[in-house]
């Protein structure tokens, strides 16, 4: 990680950890009164190929044995009321500031991939994962509501692989590559502002609608 990108990450995570404690604390009182244990989601993530890492979320679903694989239509079910709004809000990845804090990521960057699509497509992720992983990005903000529409539209594991291999890896790589290409800290800033303001906007309207 270039030394520039990592000191904006460390002053970020100094200034959300300010911001967020308080929020972020109340949101865990709430969590354990209302749905108990545990309160985070640990799973196996790659940085890059060779190079696992445990990437840290806010718990959204109820607890499951054996799960696995990219989310798709078939674990909405198991996704709680509480982990509606956590999701919403993104606050599901607070904890990855951890992550960022230990080096394991950055703050702008291609999501960290599971281990068997980094082993299923590893010319791919070879290029891709030369960037740092990252909470946000531009295949986060370009794609993601479109990958959301994709995958839940699925019906069981297999179909969500399937339509995740082929139509979202693809397409996630692309931006993934041209940020790499176009990267610079103000490139950072921007994506960060605009993960901002999208929360923000989503939230006031959602506000509105409700």
């Amino acid at each position: 990680m270039r030394p520039s990108k990592r000191i904006l990450d460390l002053v970020l995570v100094a200034m959300l950890s300010i911001i967020l404690i308080l929020p972020f604390s109340i949101l865990l009182v709430v969590m354990l009164i209302r749905e108990g244990r545990p309160l985070f989601y640990v799973a196996e993530r790659m940085q890059a190929p060779g190079q696992p890492f445990l990437l840290w979320k806010l718990r959204t679903m109820t607890v499951a044995q054996d799960d696995s694989g990219v989310s798709g239509g078939n674990k909405h079910g198991r996704i709680t009321p509480l982990g509606v709004f956590i999701r919403r809000a993104r606050m599901d990845e607070v904890p990855q500031l951890w992550n960022v804090l230990k080096g394991e990521m950055s703050l702008v960057g291609p999501r960290p991939p599971l281990r068997d699509y980094v082993e299923r497509f590893p010319d791919l992720y070879a290029e891709v994962l030369k960037s740092p992983t990252g909470i946000t990005g531009l295949a986060s903000l370009r794609f993601h509501d479109r990958e959301e529409a994709l995958l839940a539209a699925c019906r069981d594991a297999a179909e969500t692989d399937r339509v995740y291999a082929t139509r979202c890896v693809p397409q996630k790589a692309r931006l993934d590559l041209i940020y790499q290409r176009n990267w610079s800290l103000c490139f950072d800033l921007a994506l960060i502002w605009e993960t901002g303001t999208r929360i923000l906007i989503r939230r006031f309207f959602k506000g509105r609608r409700d």
